[in-house]
């Protein structure tokens, strides 16, 4: 397996069973619970153990500290470049714990109270109920290391509206509470501070109904309005730029006057070196 700086008795992720309800926290909070080789383990035993455990109902999903999950360990895949097959090992098991939740049988919740991002938000989006926060902040950040969208999200992100998912996708832009929940990437928006009561709530609802779980949560989840200055609001700028066939043309559509909004938003000298990597013919990662 790919190195990774754990702890031999590190216990990254929590797992416990309360009558009906099995909660899993993500407890690396100095890491911003990034996903290892380990966590991922964890994570497939706890969900397939409970999916066959006709007594677990509802599965519930957190992290520890100011961040849900900054999704992969890089540095895990760094140290495990060599050989290529150890990286390659912690690949699969990912794609496959990322196929399982989406199909997973049981009723999912995500508490998602911060950073939330690359793998780490593939355990947000899919669930059944994902709630977020004023605090949450999601992305896709990995063309900016020169990599591409996983985890499921190339299909999550294509069913945006307009050339969304591509804008995200190659930008890494990021995108807060209130947009998740306006562009169907979560479905309930929580102040932080009800989040406590909320998940206390569902403890104490001890049930997996669906119906029941979604009225607990409405008990504290609010209407969203994105705010003026969102970039959901550029969405006809948005489609005219990230709507061509290649990232050449991308990259020149950014001349255009209605662009310049964006500037103030992301690193684009950045963005444009790293996506460029896309349109050469002949760039491998090593």
């Amino acid at each position: 397996m790919a190195q990774e700086v754990v702890k031999p008795d590190e216990q990254v992720v929590l797992g416990e069973e309360i009558e009906n309800i099995r909660v899993i926290t993500l407890n690396r909070p100095r890491q911003l619970n990034v996903i290892s080789s380990k966590v991922v383990s964890l994570l497939a035993k706890y969900l397939e153990k409970w999916e066959k455990d006709d007594k677990a109902e509802l599965v519930i999903i957190k992290g520890v500290g100011r961040a849900f999950s900054a999704g992969g360990d890089l540095k895990m895949f760094y140290d495990g470049r060599e050989p290529r097959d150890s990286c390659l090992e912690v690949v699969y098991r990912m794609y496959w714990l990322c196929y399982h939740i989406h199909t997973y049988k049981k009723t999912q919740v995500a508490l998602v109270h911060g950073i939330s991002m690359g793998g780490g938000a593939s355990l947000m989006v899919p669930m059944k109920f994902s709630v977020v926060t004023e605090k949450t902040v999601f992305a896709t950040p990995e063309a900016t290391i020169g990599f591409h969208t996983d985890c499921g999200f190339s299909y999550m992100l294509s069913h945006l509206p307009g050339h969304l998912g591509e804008f995200i996708a190659l930008t890494g832009a990021r995108l807060n509470g209130k947009e998740l929940v306006t562009v169907g990437l979560a479905t309930h928006y929580v102040p932080s501070e009800k989040m406590p009561e909320l998940e206390k709530r569902l403890m104490c609802l001890n049930s997996g109904d669906r119906n029941a779980v979604k009225s607990a949560i409405e008990e504290f989840s609010l209407d969203v309005k994105v705010d003026e200055e969102s970039v959901l609001n550029k969405q006809s700028t948005i489609n005219e730029c990230f709507s061509k066939d290649s990232v050449e043309e991308i990259i020149k559509s950014f001349v255009i006057p209605s662009f310049f909004f964006l500037m103030s938003q992301f690193p684009w000298e950045k963005f444009i070196n790293s996506i460029s990597i896309f349109s050469k013919p002949h760039v491998y990662m090593n």
